[in-house]
This record gives C-alpha cells, structure tokens and sequence, in this order.
C-alpha cells in the first residue's frame, strides 16, 4: 500500500482503448474502466472508493479525456497517478491527477464534452483506427 499523507478529493483525466471493456459503469460480471479504477484503488489505498466519471461510455469506446473523480483519497496525487498507472492494464492511463474542491463534479461542473466517431465500411479495421 501507498503511504497516506493527507485527505484531499482528486480529478483524474483519463486515456483508454476501450475495445476490451464494456463501457465506463461497473456491470456485474463484465470488465470496465470504472470497475479496473476502484478495484486498484482499493488495492493502492485500502479504501473502497467510488470513482465518478465525467460520462459513461458504451462498449468499445475510447476516451482521449474522460474526467473522472474520487470521493476520498489520501494519498497525494503525483504518487496517486503513478501508482495507479504502475497497477492499470495499458490499455487503460491516468494522464493527470490533480486536487480538486470537495464538491467537484465531473459531469456537472462540466464545461463542455465532444464525441468523435469514425465509420469505416472496412473489413478489417487498422489497430490504430480502433
């Protein structure tokens, strides 16, 4: 376990391929990123902490900037986002972690969201174009 320093709410920005997920929000029985984050956390932290991202996303999507946030933490969060990318599969990365006010919101205090979507008639899809 990371060695706890003091209590501060966090805001991560996350980067995932999310070919292999279904989606953001905790399913029974099915991977996703939400599930993966409060699952390291609790192995990093010792506490069972709820994850809230900025939007949920369906199965197979991919996020560039997704805003997620923690309801508690101790651990300060340069070490926070090191550890939780040392403990992420690669596919799914913490480029930011920040401190953030006590009543942050991802998806309310939101300025603004933006969705790409690429359609291909391609057989075979380039690993890149994902």
């Amino acid at each position: 376990m990371v060695e706890s320093l003091y209590y501060e709410p966090h805001k991560l920005i996350l980067q995932y391929d999310g070919t292999n997920y279904s989606g953001w929000q905790i399913q029974a029985n099915a991977a996703t990123i939400q599930g993966h984050l409060e699952a390291i956390i609790y192995r990093i932290t010792g506490e069972q902490t709820r994850v809230t991202g900025a939007g949920r996303t369906d199965a197979g999507v991919h996020a560039l900037e997704q805003v997620a946030a923690l309801e508690q933490t101790q651990v300060v969060p340069e070490v926070f986002m090191r550890a939780l990318n040392a403990n992420l599969p690669p596919d799914v990365r913490v480029m930011n972690a920040t401190e953030c006010p006590a009543n942050f919101h991802p998806r309310y205090d939101a300025k603004s969201k933006t969705y790409s979507y690429l359609i291909s008639g391609m057989v075979h899809i380039p690993s890149y174009a994902r």
